[in-house]
Order: C-alpha cells, then sequence, then structure tokens
C-alpha cells in the first residue's frame, strides 16, 4: 500500500491533468497479478524432447519436473505434489502402463499418455487401466497445451461444488452427478471423469443423437478433430463397462459418420395369446383344473 501511495503521488506531479479515478486504475492495471502456477511431472526417457517441452511448458504458466525412468517417475507421481502427470508409454524398465497401473492403486492424479504407438488396442488399454487422455507421437507442442488444459479444466470442474443435484436415469441407468455416482441394474460402476461426463451427456438427452464435435467440445473440453479417435475409445470404454455391470452395452448406438445415441428402450404391453389376455387365460386354467 504504501509502494502504491508513492506511485500515485508521483504520477499526480507528473501528470497533474490526470484524473484521481485515471491514477487508480491505472495503478490496478499495473499492479502483479497472483499466477498460478501448475505443477507438471514429465515422465519419458527421451531426454531432448523433456528439454523442449519444459522450456515450451515453462514459457506457457506452468512449473515442470522430469523424470527418464518409469520407476523413480512412479515415485515421484505418487509424491501428491502435481496437477497432471505427461507419461511415456515406452520407457525403459517399467513401461507407462505398469507405471499408470500401480499408479491408479493408490492415485487419482491426472494422467497424460504420450504414445508412439499408433495400435487402437494401446490407446484402449492406457484408457482402460485410468488414463484422462493420449496423445500419440509426435504431436505439435500447442497441441500438447491443449489437452493439458482441457484435463486441468475437468479436473477443476470435478472438485468444485456443484450447484445443481441432477439426478439421471435411462433404461435401468442411474446417474447422480452430485455424489458422481453411476450404477447400472443396481450394480454400481466405476468410472472415469471422462466416462462420467460422457454418460451424463447421453442420458441428459435420451433418444437424440449427439454428433462427435458436440461431445468433443462437451466431455473432452477441445475442438473435434476427424483424425482423434480418443471420444471413439472412451465410448468403447464406456459400453464394456455397460456390458460387464448389465449386458447393456448396446444402447449406446453409433451413428455412422454422425455421432452417438442413448437408446431408450421400448416397454412391450403383454402379449395375449388366442385364448384372450394373460388373465383370461390364467382364470380359464384354474376352472378347468
Amino acid at each position: 500500500m504504501a509502494r502504491d501511495a508513492k506511485c500515485y503521488k508521483s504520477l499526480r506531479q507528473r501528470f497533474p491533468g490526470w484524473s484521481t479515478t485515471g491514477i487508480v486504475v491505472g495503478l490496478a492495471l499495473v499492479r502483479p497479478q497472483r499466477i498460478v502456477v501448475e505443477p507438471v511431472l514429465l515422465i519419458d526417457d527421451d531426454i531432448e524432447l523433456c528439454s523442449m517441452l519444459e522450456d515450451y511448458l515453462v514459457r506457457h504458466g506452468f512449473a515442470v519436473s522430469t523424470e527418464h525412468n518409469g520407476e523413480l517417475g512412479l515415485h515421484r507421481a505418487l509424491t501428491g505434489e502435481f496437477a497432471i502427470v505427461l507419461l511415456d508409454v515406452m520407457l525403459p524398465g517399467l513401461d507407462g502402463f505398469e507405471v499408470l497401473r500401480r499408479l491408479r492403486t493408490s492415485s487419482q492424479v491426472s494422467v497424460l499418455l504420450l504414445t508412439a504407438r499408433g495400435e487402437d488396442i494401446d490407446r484402449i488399454v492406457g484408457l482402460e487401466i485410468g488414463a484422462d487422455d493420449y496423445l500419440p507421437k509426435p504431436f505439435n507442442p500447442r497441441e500438447l497445451l491443449a489437452r493439458i488444459r482441457a484435463i486441468l479444466r475437468r479436473s477443476a470442474a470435478n472438485r468444485s461444488p456443484r450447484p445443481a443435484i441432477r439426478h439421471l436415469s435411462v433404461g435401468g441407468i442411474e446417474l447422480d452427478s452430485g455424489a458422481r455416482t453411476a450404477s447400472c441394474n443396481d450394480v454400481e460402476l466405476d468410472l472415469t471423469n471422462v466416462e462420467f461426463e460422457l454418460l451424463g451427456a447421453l442420458m441428459g438427452a435420451p433418444g437424440q443423437i449427439l454428433t462427435r464435435e458436440h461431445l468433443t467440445e462437451l466431455v473432452l473440453d477441445r475442438r473435434f478433430n476427424p483424425f482423434d479417435r480418443s471420444l471413439d475409445m472412451h465410448v468403447s470404454r464406456l459400453r464394456r463397462k455397460l456390458d460387464d455391470a448389465a449386458q447393456l452395452g448396446d444402447q449406446i448406438k453409433t451413428i455412422r459418420s454422425v455421432g452417438y445415441q442413448l437408446a431408450v428402450p421400448v416397454a412391450h404391453p403383454p402379449q395375449s395369446g388366442p385364448s384372450g389376455s394373460p388373465s383370461n387365460r390364467s382364470s380359464q386354467a384354474s376352472r378347468e383344473s
């Protein structure tokens, strides 16, 4: 405050024509603002790539720590001091999948997988064991930055209080957005944050076709890219969990070249046979007995 007062006095002397309001507003604009620096852990054995990414992310407001070994990286990730972990899959010794598997036994820190493998199965495995997203190598650093920010926004939203508690129920699937729980025919579903938001989006518009573009922006918090298969991977994993719980995975329909739809089960009325309604047949049978 003393420094502001001194600066105010100096400006009044130097610019006597300035109004008091103008000077106060100017001081507010130039006063340093508190910047939140998000801590990032980068686990990758490519030292040159780590150096390049560290420089890039630091320039965009992140504090970056690096590890080049799976076991050391796991130890650092378990400290709980990082907002997000960037994890390479092909690490010496303990590979990225095993690091993630062990990490998920005791930590829910956000994880973005960096993978040079192009096979869908590898990406599915990563999402299956708890990755929040994946990015295939080689990638543009701007794409990495966008993915990191999207994941952190989702994490912040999940931690913040929710003003409205929604309870959705569609065809045996129950979702409580306040308690962050979901179940299928009374079997609790173990969903990742992305899977939970995806299910909530589909259940919020039952029977309607939601485009890939809409779901990508709503659930993954980024613009749609026709070459990005991550949304399809999340849908596939969600289907499998619904199937494992109650064979309801086929309720999520793929609308070719458009998007996805949560089908609403149609209740069929009891069919009457040639002898009339079920009640008539029942009473007839009792009379005959």
